[in-house]
């Protein structure tokens, strides 16, 4: 009998309860990590795409990494929020397909697991600013790092749990579960995780098509099918989320991280970056400029 593992576990980057005005209003919000939130007072609005979702008292929500989004507050809002990095395995994340703001009703449990976080851990407000251009930084991520390997085992197990627990309730009976590649066919699996490891790497779809015994237009057909995207656009995705990673976490340069992602040239990484994220590289890496340097 084979056992099942986790696949997926959970950094702590921060958390906190906050209470909102109408000067919390951002646009082009994308963030390498994934946003949880519990409003437990006022209304705000989180739009993705061509969608608006509207955050209510007594609901849940979760931005997975790497979603475009804006955020915004017309009045007052009351809100719990957690940031946490993703870890996967095959470095496929649970909603690898799913760039959308997810809503759930939250339940007596879910609200004590956000006062349960804050509460074993003090130290992860954000006491400089709630613009994410203040506090997306790749040194504040490190001090982040620094603070979960001082935290003992026993609350870093917790608090582990506590992350496991409020991210499965999004992928419960009715919510959408494409992140979970146990729908898909074996050898699509095995490819998004070859994509995933190599995405330094040329990467074309005759050669991906190849590996997995398929015509190149059936395969870019079935990866639309199975992930809202063609094969091509599919890894572009990918890289220009690697790409977003390292601008925040590394000094490399835009040239350095467009060779380790995979481009052949800074020009068309430029071009792939704006069309995916809707900045260009250098406004995307300004954010995440030290606070000196702004």
């Amino acid at each position: 009998m084979s056992r099942r593992i986790i696949k997926h576990s959970f950094a702590l980057l921060n958390v906190d309860y906050v209470r909102l005005d109408d000067k919390w209003n951002y646009k082009n919000v994308i963030s390498p990590y994934y946003r949880i939130y519990y409003i437990d007072e006022g209304e705000g609005y989180i739009s993705a795409g061509a969608e608006t979702c509207i955050l209510e008292p007594g609901f849940m929500y979760l931005i997975p990494s790497f979603t475009l989004c804006n955020l915004r507050c017309s009045g007052e809002l009351g809100q719990f929020f957690i940031h946490c990095f993703e870890d996967a395995v095959d470095g496929i994340s649970l909603f690898h397909n799913s760039r959308t703001v997810f809503k759930i009703r939250a339940g007596e449990m879910d609200i004590a697991n956000f006062k349960r976080a804050l509460a074993i851990n003090p130290f992860r407000k954000i006491n400089r600013s709630d613009n994410p251009r203040v506090y997306e930084k790749s040194i504040y991520y490190k001090e982040y790092e620094q603070l979960n390997n001082e935290q003992s085992y026993g609350l870093f197990l917790e608090t582990q749990g506590i992350l496991l627990q409020l991210i499965s309730k999004f992928l419960g009976p009715g919510q959408l579960q494409q992140g979970d590649t146990t729908w898909m066919p074996s050898k699509v699996a095995d490819l998004l995780g070859y994509i995933q490891l190599n995405l330094g790497q040329p990467l074309k779809v005759r050669q991906l098509a190849n590996m997995v015994n398929q015509h190149p237009d059936y395969l870019s057909r079935l990866f639309l099918k199975l992930t809202g995207e063609r094969l091509l656009s599919y890894v572009h995705t990918r890289r220009i989320e690697r790409a977003q990673y390292l601008m925040v976490t590394t000094d490399m340069s835009l040239s350095q991280i467009a060779e380790a992602t995979g481009f052949d040239n800074l020009p068309h990484f430029s071009k792939v970056f704006k069309k995916k994220t809707s900045l260009t590289p250098g406004k995307y890496r300004e954010q995440n400029l030290p606070a000196g340097l702004l």
